[in-house]
């Protein structure tokens, strides 16, 4: 039998699952089954650590180039430019290669060979409305897979890989949708789950339809930022006599985590220095200096990110901020959230309504909604989805681990 795996490569965090004899989970982390997507390049190593241990790196300031959400640049024009790592130019093929590798690597220690069969999993959208984009970002993404050894590569929606771990389990037909709030996309795919029907190859009669929006976790973590963090370092603050407002871009991009790294530059820098003589919110200006100067902002949009981890079951917390100002902690509310995310989650709620419509089915006929992707624990989202299918039970079993699982059991079937 030939032994194939699965490879979820998120933005925020990834998973791997082998098949062969039996389908399971690769540790790929010492004993987790997940990693963060994160890589940072160690300037005095010259090497690249990855997922918790390169978050570590960052954090304990060890000098080099920290990365996170390269999903995000698949499809776009960057991939086919070069970025400075540690003062040498690099392709993001190359970048993303080495993370996938790392993931073929632990899949290759529990298979016990070399795999060259994999089943990669895609959003629906790598990119609103772009069909040519979309395709770019898929073939991006298989040159990839080839690139570090993979000769025998397929693809299948992320969102309908869950379905196909969740259907391992059920006992009668259901109808169900798969919401995937992912790091960078969102994805919905309405579908029949049937015991009678799971081994089959074919299974494009029981997708009834799919649709997807890139909103994910990350763009929560930028409304979220802007909305209670960035104001505590300038955000909407004004300067000079006329009393002008601070330009919004660059708060935005270091609200967004891949294009943080694109605001460490000595023009930003002067710009700001420039600012702080001006500012009428002096201490605010400071702290946004030293973020710029120290390279912080990783960590504070993670503290970020932390906050709104932390709002999905507390309706208070205080971020805190004390590695950029002693005593600085700034008080964020699930009220503050609700309200930041809004316009991202009634636009994923436009999409869930789409998929309904496309499949032609009435949301109370719904059975189960299968949540995938950390965001999907956001009481507000849950509330909204909710209101969408009232009769539908939730099934919250390996958020971040069932995409995985589900490309490796279709890479059974693909690949048999």
């Amino acid at each position: 039998m030939t032994i194939s795996c699965g490879i979820d490569f998120g933005t925020s965090n990834s998973a791997a699952a082998v098949t062969g004899c039996d389908t399971r989970l690769v540790p790929v982390e010492g004993d987790a089954i997940t990693i963060p997507s994160a890589i940072f390049f160690d300037e005095e190593e010259k090497k690249a650590l990855y997922g918790r241990e390169a978050q570590a790196a960052y954090v304990e300031g060890y000098d080099g180039r920290f990365m996170r959400s390269l999903k995000r640049v698949l499809g776009t024009a960057l991939m086919d430019e070069h970025t400075v790592v540690n003062g040498k130019a690099m392709r993001f093929q190359n970048i993303i290669g080495g993370f996938l590798r790392k993931l073929k690597n632990n899949a290759e220690a529990v298979a016990g060979q070399d795999l060259e069969h994999v089943v990669m999993g895609r959003p629906v959208f790598f990119i609103d409305g772009d069909q040519e984009g979309n395709q770019k970002a898929q073939n991006e993404l298989e040159e990839i897979a080839r690139s570090i050894g993979f000769k025998h590569v397929s693809f299948q929606y992320e969102p309908i890989a869950a379905a196909f771990a969740h259907e391992q389990k059920v006992s009668k037909e259901s109808l169900a949708i798969v919401v995937d709030v992912g790091g960078g996309t969102s994805d919905f795919t309405l579908v029949r789950l049937s015991p009678d029907r799971k081994e089959e190859i074919d299974r494009s009669q029981d997708i009834l339809a799919n649709t997807g929006v890139r909103i994910g976790g990350n763009d929560f973590d930028k409304d979220l930022s802007i909305a209670a963090i960035m104001p505590s370092f300038g955000y909407g603050s004004v300067y000079g006599e006329k009393e002008l407002q601070l330009p919004r871009a660059d708060f935005y991009d270091l609200s967004e985590w891949s294009k943080i790294n694109f605001v460490y530059t000595q023009q930003t820098l002067r710009y700001f220095q420039n600012i702080l003589k001006q500012s009428q919110e002096p201490e605010k200006i400071k702290r946004l200096v030293t973020v710029l100067e120290q390279h912080r902002a990783h960590h504070v949009l993670g503290t970020t990110e932390a906050a709104k981890i932390a709002l999905t079951e507390q309706d208070k917390i205080e971020a805190d901020l004390e590695y950029i100002e002693t005593g600085l902690r700034v008080p964020v509310t699930i009220k503050q959230l609700n309200a930041a995310i809004k316009n991202d989650v009634v636009k994923v709620s436009g999409q869930i309504k789409e998929c309904t419509q496309m499949a032609d089915i009435k949301t109370d006929q719904v059975d189960m909604i299968i949540l995938t992707g950390g965001s999907t624990e956001i009481p507000y989202v849950q509330q909204m989805l909710c209101q969408h299918f009232p009769n539908a039970e939730i099934s919250q079993e390996n958020k971040l681990s069932s995409v995985a699982l589900g490309l490796s059991y279709d890479a059974e079937r693909v690949f048999a």
